[in-house]
């Protein structure tokens, strides 16, 4: 008889969570933190685009205020989450839902296009279950993006050289790689690199968010 395989406690009993579903609270809270954290900042303007299952219950499921207590950097668990709406406008962020009648490649599929003055990101996430998430694009770059593992996602300027720049800082941390992808918009533009490794390590991310021709550089566990 085959075992049953389960990355963490949570593909078993779920997460802790505010909201009726694990799916349309705590997987949407994910990804909007996940869009602040590749953002770097706090947006002021915010358009979020919801597909399917997501345009049809945002609002009864709390996708709405999960969503944006992401991007105010909230855990699904955060006892403020509820008021994330309210504390958005406070804080400046503007924030337009658009419910989209199309077909999506998933369900709980979710675009947020985020922007403070002339920096903007647009991302595409996907809502899987039990409060996992997956991350389909991120400005125009088509991926597949877990996050089950640890996980570095740079942009950066494509320049001759940044790779080996950028890996040597994995080799000299003693940091090994596990998968890597890499794509551009096209020749000397921007550039996404994704890097999974095998350790949980990110103390020398702040080198790397400082090397020239670095956008921006985050790390998920």
């Amino acid at each position: 008889m085959d075992q049953l395989k389960y990355r963490s406690v949570f593909d078993i009993i779920g997460p802790i969570m505010v909201g009726p579903s694990s799916s349309h609270t705590a997987g949407a809270a994910r990804i909007g933190k996940v869009v602040r954290r590749i953002f770097g900042e706090q947006p002021t303007s915010v358009d979020i685009y919801l597909y399917e299952s997501f345009a049809k219950t945002y609002r009864g499921h709390g996708t709405d205020i999960a969503l944006v207590g992401g991007l105010l950097g909230m855990e699904p668990d955060d006892e403020h989450l509820a008021d994330s709406l309210k504390i958005a406008h406070e804080q400046g962020m503007e924030v337009c839902f658009v419910p989209k009648k199309e077909k999506a490649e998933h369900p709980n599929m979710v675009q947020l296009k985020v922007s403070k003055g002339a920096h903007k990101l647009t991302v595409t996430g996907i809502s899987i279950g039990g409060g996992n998430i997956q991350i389909s694009e991120v400005n125009g770059f088509k991926l597949s993006l877990s996050l089950g593992t640890p996980t570095f996602v740079i942009v950066q300027q494509d320049v001759p050289g940044m790779i080996a720049k950028i890996t040597q800082l994995f080799s000299q941390a003693d940091v090994n790689i596990s998968t890597m992808t890499v794509t551009r918009e096209s020749k000397g533009e921007k550039a996404i690199m994704i890097i999974e490794t095998d350790e949980r390590r990110d103390d020398f991310l702040a080198e790397i968010q400082q090397m020239d021709a670095v956008y921006s550089a985050s790390y998920f566990e």
